[in-house]
């Protein structure tokens, strides 16, 4: 139960969300929009979420600008000008920010805390929950935007107490930067994250040593700046392209081919494959055929087409195949974008140091140990990656109906039902939760409005009938489990270890993290729900 013993000192909301990134922001305009009385709690200093948090070197959206975006104001969208195909870190910070400013959302927002719990209280019906900076709040809905991918994981290696350098997780980037000109560095991990800062320091740098356990796939980022006709030519397009996301098959304004891998030629599949690699975009991975990530030969044909790109960047055959995945398929894990990521190694600044068989051994007071090897440094950067989708409430102590703890459920099974709720938990909703479309499966600005206007609307409803819980039933999260599995295993993503499916955490009860089945389906099912008026939903 909760630990709040002085009612005198309890602030009382309709609503508490938690987070002020892209989905906190907007799910604080809507309820406020509502007439709620509303508080928007975060860790940090200032709104961005995401984009606060990881300012690491070459952070970047992988998303096109035009559609990485609200929609829910056309003055707003009139108004902003995106100043490239694929804004940096800074951009992106400077447009929340902007937003923020200019909807006036600030004046509801609690910056520098964290919830540290959450308890529903069946005797009045509401969520009690304690911050870290020892704030006792009551609301009637408790709102989770605190992101897929916020909950950082740093390894335990031994020693780094003892270590003289700097230590820095890319997403907790010291605002202030780290200076690594002339510096020796080395960064631990080369997953989306540490392509990104890779790519972008070895050119300042006097020693890059790149600690890879698993060698990825990426895809060149055809980047470039707009000029003031391509802006406004985009203006023209946003009602269109506002339409078109919702619809396709991970939010973005490019869908699957139509056209079946098998129909064409192999003169036809080549010169299609060419095509889509000179976009430059994430459409090479979820644009293309869609065979890709279910028929193990097709996608073993553009696999071999990947690696062929790969190998050619690297002038050293013997480092390209060490760079080139070689346990899983293309597109079955993370795919990042580059931008001149492969070129690095050519450098001979860049060192690649390989742990997939012998681990890092751990820190001394100079650097690294690899297999009885010192490499000295200055500077470690954890490119370590995050507890994905489950991580971020994971962390909060979350006690539901009968004091049930989502941390204890979910580290036996992770469930929900439409990754918006979770039975036991009532009046509970997430946005970017387990089960739902996100990161890399949906253009994140397209599915977190999606899920933030269903919530928006469950609450209205419920209010307008004069009902004051809900939470999904047994029998409904039962039903969402169900079809979220068996579309996953219909795919070949369940044939490979990533953060997807939770295998970079230890112990971590293996699922799909996100749904797969596409955004326009799972926006049907969104429908449904809402129009059947909450059908499977316990209420009262």
């Amino acid at each position: 139960m909760s630990q709040m013993t002085d009612t005198s000192q309890v602030r009382e909301f309709d609503a508490v969300v938690v987070g002020a990134g892209i989905a906190g922001l907007y799910q604080l305009y809507r309820l406020r929009e509502m007439g709620l009385k509303v508080l928007a709690v975060d860790a940090a200093s200032e709104v961005g979420g995401t984009w606060y948090w990881n300012r690491y070197p070459g952070a970047r959206v992988d998303s096109q600008s035009y559609i990485y975006q609200y929609w829910f104001s056309d003055e707003l969208l009139q108004e902003w000008d995106w100043s490239e195909r694929f804004p940096a870190q800074p951009e992106t910070e400077r447009y929340l920010n902007y937003v923020a400013d200019k909807f006036n959302l600030r004046e509801d927002i609690q910056f520098n805390t964290a919830v540290k719990s959450a308890h529903w209280d069946p005797g009045s019906s509401r969520w009690l929950i304690s911050t870290d900076q020892g704030d006792q709040l009551s609301a009637q809905y408790f709102v989770s935007c605190a992101g897929m991918l916020s909950a950082p994981v740093a390894p335990p290696f031994p020693g780094h107490e003892t270590f003289k350098g700097k230590i820095a997780h890319t997403a907790r980037w010291p605002r202030e930067g780290i200076d690594l000109k002339g510096k020796r560095v080395g960064v631990i991990g080369t997953g989306a994250t540490g392509i990104q800062v890779i790519q972008t320091i070895a050119e300042q740098v006097s020693e890059l040593k790149v600690f890879q356990r698993t060698a990825q796939y990426a895809v060149p980022m055809r980047n470039y700046a707009f000029d003031d006709a391509e802006r406004k030519a985009w203006r023209e397009k946003y009602p269109e392209l506002r339409e078109k996301v919702q619809h396709s098959f991970v939010g973005f304004d490019f869908d699957l081919l139509e056209e079946s891998y098998y129909d064409l030629s192999p003169e036809e599949r080549l010169a299609t494959l060419e095509r889509i690699w000179a976009d430059g975009s994430l459409s090479f991975w979820v644009g293309g055929f869609a065979e890709l990530l279910d028929d193990e030969a097709v996608n073993a044909e553009i696999t071999e087409f990947t690696r062929a790109k790969i190998r050619a960047r690297i002038n050293d055959p013997v480092l390209a195949e060490k760079l080139v995945p070689n346990s899983f398929g293309f597109g079955t894990a993370r795919v990042p974008l580059e931008n001149g990521y492969y070129d690095a190694f050519n450098r001979d600044n860049v060192e690649l140091v390989d742990v997939s068989e012998t681990p890092i051994t751990g820190f001394t007071e100079n650097g690294l140990v690899v297999d009885d090897q010192e490499y000295p440094l200055d500077v470690v950067i954890l490119a370590t990656g995050f507890d994905a989708g489950t991580g971020a409430l994971s962390r909060m102590d979350i006690h539901g109906r009968d004091d049930r703890s989502l941390t204890e459920l979910w580290r036996k099974d992770i469930r929900s039902t439409l990754g918006l709720g979770v039975h036991g938990f009532p009046n509970l909703f997430m946005v970017a939760g387990p089960l739902a479309p996100s990161t890399a499966f949906c253009n994140m600005a397209t599915c977190l409005q999606q899920q933030v206007d269903w919530i928006t609307d469950c609450i209205a409803y419920q209010r307008e009938q004069g009902q004051h819980v809900i939470e999904p039933s047994a029998e409904k999260e039962n039903w969402w489990v169900e079809h979220h599995d068996e579309t996953a295993n219909a795919t070949l993503l369940m044939t490979t270890n990533s953060w997807y499916t939770g295998a970079n955490i230890e112990g971590k009860p293996r699922r799909l993290l996100s749904y797969i089945g596409g955004v326009g389906k799972y926006r049907e099912f969104c429908d449904e729900a809402k129009a059947s008026h909450y059908e499977g939903y316990i209420v009262a």
